[in-house]
């Protein structure tokens, strides 16, 4: 199964990336570097959700299969064009709520520091990324029979690289315990960093974009 960022680096990612960046008023490379940070930070944050309780795995399931189930990507250019319908950003943040909680505040700071915004722009980015990569997951629990929160679990994990990406899996949780304060910035910046020199996959493209 490709990952999430294969489909941000394909045909369908870029139109997401410049759609994106035309609806917010955000320069296209800072908005490119922010999905890249926040996407597997969003999907992370669904699958430790989904494992925390029945009811959490349920939600995230019922919601793919009923509201969120794709239709969203067959018609990105009626979303992006004349601007995205303001229903959407209110999905989008309801969604970051529910994914993200209390971390919401810090993992947008955290991200605005590295991608060189401020908080309030890069929520600005997720609101709406949020829908779609809610429509991503729908599509791809549709074209993998994804029908119980067991299998969710294998998509999931799927979209994030699966267990070969230990170390990537926990700098994504770093951002995840981030408060905001600053003071895990200089952590989860370091490690990235520190493991920049590996090729290729989340770490890689991760460590390029916070390494700048």
């Amino acid at each position: 199964m490709a990952g999430i960022l294969d489909l941000l680096n394909s045909d369908l990612g870029k139109t997401i990336i410049s759609g994106v960046s035309g609806s917010t008023g955000t320069d296209e490379n800072r908005t490119g570097s922010v999905l890249t940070m926040a996407l597997p930070v969003l999907m992370k944050a669904m699958e430790r959700n989904a494992s925390a309780s029945p009811e959490g795995a349920q939600g995230l399931l019922g919601a793919i299969m009923d509201k969120h189930d794709g239709s969203i990507l067959d018609n990105l250019g009626g979303l992006f064009n004349g601007g995205v319908d303001e229903s959407v950003k209110t999905d989008g943040d309801k969604i970051l709520g529910h994914v993200l909680g209390a971390k919401k505040q810090g993992v947008e700071q955290v991200i605005g520091q590295k991608a060189g915004l401020d908080a309030g722009s890069v929520g600005n980015i997720l609101k709406v990324a949020a829908p779609i990569l809610m429509g991503v997951l729908g599509k791809q629990a549709r074209q993998n029979n994804v029908s119980s929160t067991n299998d969710l679990g294998g998509l999931l994990g799927g979209l994030l690289g699966g267990s070969e990406a230990k170390e990537e899996q926990s700098f994504l949780e770093k951002i995840l315990d981030a408060d905001g304060d600053g003071s895990v910035v200089d952590d989860v910046a370091g490690m990235v960093l520190g493991g920049a020199k590996k090729k290729g996959g989340l770490g890689g493209l991760l460590g390029g974009l916070f390494g700048k």
